[in-house]
């Protein structure tokens, strides 16, 4: 009897995933716009709005190919395009189209303003008209190629008879503009050129810093996924060999690692025994001995002798891939994270130039004709430009990250000094983060020829602690010894013949917080321990943070007993043996809870929290991974700029909060005497300058928070 149809499952095998990528997404408006929009499509399941990756990801059926995606979501009033064969990788041409228009912005507007300079301080007749018309000259290519994203974006809205938030901002360029060409045509006494450029600049400014974080974050991932082996050497069940790409790697095929060579899938060692560099996956300082029967990931770096390995999981499948995936939807947990100074211009732009139109119909019922209606208009627009608005967040943002960069910490993300103001705890990662990570051997107690037989031991083998002896002995100008039948044995150690002496490096072994090694020679065993040094500050800026009201902890990978020891040492609560996921795990505990959790760490097992806590900090020894997810990086080995960020980001918050009580007062009190006809553009212009200069100089103050 046949088995029954089971309708579901056929439904769900139909499924395909497909991704997008929106750049047009400005806000959360727009999210909720093409996940209904897409939801209403027969044979879509799913969509979901990754905003911070300005794509989305959509669960359809096989008879929907991506051009039906695509134009679907052109009917919705956005531009998409299919994402890239690397879903990880980054996108620099939004970010290199926003640069160069603000780019061109900042050298119209200064040019512009220059010439303008001359018309404030009296000049009229054909000096004014010059001026105008060199303005004129300047700006009009300016604006056309300035504000490309505006325009671009508004056309697209208004032809799907929608708005966004660039409809007002078109709107207000563009009419600027025209009444500026008239005047300037019309010898007329003002021009406003400058406010337009002005305008265009800061608002190009805001849009730019956004795309190039975004594409650091991606950047993080990407990094990550470099690390996995791009290739392998596969045995053929004949015995030949042949190489495959590692998107070509199948589950069941058998690898040939050599030493050195980083794996470029997961499996399990058919035949042979290595050490293998596991730190991107646990975090452990020390190399990890590797026998038959052992399971191995992608990424891992062999140290020893080479190995078979038949692949259990290849690709998108792999360990190391699943880290990718756990960054990509932790830093989706920050998408709904919208910056103040975008909830406030959310709002405040369709405000603005609602009002600007009411001025211009009000002043026209009131009979003062469409000239003098639409001066007033442009005014009202000018003097409420939302420069100061817009400078409140970044301008404090700049400065405080100047100020700490000059204390050894780069902030890779303005708005991360928001998210480390928040912080109520914090998590750090042991091994390279409160320690150096570079465990040193204590050779002091050697004797000269304990020293040249290490020496000559140590020189020959690969392994991490081999190399810091022989590096510390070479640099105290040790000669090695001539020793005889150098063997190496994969997790035990190097093993020779001195004068007919039987010699070895002992594999090491765990000693508290110390890793210790044996030098053999005959009957006599010298122990060589090595320790890993917490960085000199580590207790100050532990209580400087515990006095700011953040608590810490230590989550590490490593082992029980390193971890314990140095927790008791600071007196810190801490876990161990954690993999990746259990970090992140326990950080999303801490948010439940309600927690606002802080994460430092610098292995590449540390990017998933990285990416998940409010805010992260990586160390400047850290790997390229770490310092992608990472928000900020400090540099050298000391600790205390973790705990100098927190209080720096504080202080510009308050900062920030002033900024913005500052541009609110000034529309209160600027906008009534424009739409009073009291204020001309010109003085618009000046009142508008004069308020953003007001914030920028308050923000400077935070130049001092770091000393």
């Amino acid at each position: 009897m046949n088995a029954p149809l089971d309708i579901d499952a056929l439904a769900a095998a139909s499924l395909q995933d497909s991704r997008l990528t929106v750049p047009g997404m400005r806000c959360a408006g727009c999210i909720s716009k093409i996940e209904r929009g897409l939801a209403k499509l027969d044979g879509v399941e799913a969509a979901r709005v990754n905003f911070s990756a300005k794509r989305v990801a959509v669960r359809h059926e096989a008879k929907l190919d991506i051009q039906d995606l695509v134009d679907a979501i052109a009917d919705i009033g956005f531009e998409a395009q299919p994402v890239a064969e690397n879903p990880m990788g980054r996108d620099d041409r939004e970010a290199r189209l926003l640069l160069r228009s603000l780019a061109v912005a900042g050298f119209g507007m200064m040019n512009i303003m220059l010439l303008s300079v001359s018309v404030w301080s009296g000049a009229g007749g054909v000096t004014r008209d010059l001026f105008h018309w060199l303005s004129a000259i300047i700006a009009l290519p300016v604006i056309a190629y300035a504000g490309r994203p505006f325009f671009a974006s508004a056309a697209m809205a208004l032809r799907h008879r929608r708005t966004n938030m660039d409809v007002p901002i078109s709107i207000g360029v563009l009419l600027a503009t025209a009444l500026s060409l008239y005047e300037t045509i019309a010898s007329g006494e003002h021009a406003y050129f400058d406010s337009a450029v002005m305008l265009l600049f800061f608002l190009l400014a805001g849009r730019a810093l956004d795309a190039t974080m975004r594409n650091r974050t991606r950047a993080g991932i990407g990094a990550l996924l470099s690390r996995m082996g791009k290739s392998a050497l596969v045995l053929e069940d004949g015995g030949s060999q042949r190489t495959l790409a590692a998107e070509d790697l199948e589950a069941g095929m058998v690898m040939l690692v050599a030493a050195g060579e980083a794996l470029a899938a997961d499996g399990i060692i058919e035949e042979g025994a290595t050490t293998l560099d596991n730190a991107m996956l646990t975090g452990e300082s020390a190399p990890q001995a590797a026998h038959t029967g052992d399971m191995v990931y992608a990424g891992a770096i062999n140290l020893g002798n080479p190995v078979r390995v038949r692949v259990t999981a290849a690709a998108s499948d792999t360990a190391l891939a699943e880290i990718a995936r756990l960054m990509d939807e932790a830093g989706q947990s920050r998408s709904h994270y919208v910056r103040i100074a975008d909830r406030a211009s959310r709002l405040y732009a369709p405000a603005v130039h609602s009002l600007a139109l009411l001025a211009f119909a009000g002043w026209m019922i009131a009979g003062a004709g469409w000239h003098q209606s639409l001066v007033i208009a442009i005014a009202v627009l000018i003097i409420t430009c939302p420069c100061a608005m817009g400078l409140a967040v970044p301008a404090a943002q700049v400065v405080a990250s100047g100020a700490l960069a000059r204390r050894g910490l780069l902030v890779k993300d303005g708005s991360a000094l928001e998210r480390l103001a928040e912080v109520d705890v914090a998590v750090f990662d042991k091994t390279g983060t409160l320690t150096l990570g570079e465990p040193l051997p204590e050779l002091g107690h050697l004797s000269p020829r304990q020293a040249s037989v290490a020496l000559a031991l140590a020189r020959t083998s690969r392994h991490p602690l081999s190399r810091g002896i022989a590096k510390t002995l070479e640099a105290r100008g040790v000669a090695a010894a001539a020793l005889d039948n150098i063997t190496e044995e994969s997790g035990r150690g190097v093993t020779g013949l001195f004068e007919g002496t039987h010699v070895a490096l002992a594999r090491p072994d765990a000693a508290g917080t110390k890793i210790a090694t044996g030098l053999r020679i005959g009957d006599e065993v010298t122990d060589i321990v090595f320790t890993d040094p917490v960085r000199a500050d580590a207790s100050q800026a532990l209580a400087d943070l515990s006095g700011a009201g953040v608590e810490s902890s230590i989550l590490s990978g490593d082992r029980e007993g390193p971890v314990g020891a140095l927790a008791a040492e600071l007196g810190l609560e801490w876990k161990a043996g954690l993999h990746p996921d259990d970090k992140l795990a326990h950080l999303e505990q801490l948010k439940a809870a309600g927690h606002r959790p802080l994460m430092v760490g610098d292995g590449i097992n540390d990017g998933p929290a990285l990416a998940a806590a409010h805010a992260s900090i990586a160390p400047g020894s850290a790997s390229d991974v770490s310092q992608q997810a990472a928000d900020a990086v400090f540099l050298g080995g000391d600790l205390k700029p973790v705990a100098l960020a927190v209080k720096v980001a504080r202080r510009t918050m308050v900062i920030v909060r002033q900024n913005f009580a500052f541009a609110i007062i000034y529309n209160i009190f600027a906008v009534p005497l424009a739409l009073a006809g009291m204020v001309t553009p010109l003085i618009a212009a000046v009142a508008m300058s004069l308020s953003s200069l007001v914030v920028v100089g308050n923000s400077l103050r935070l130049a001092r928070a770091a000393r």
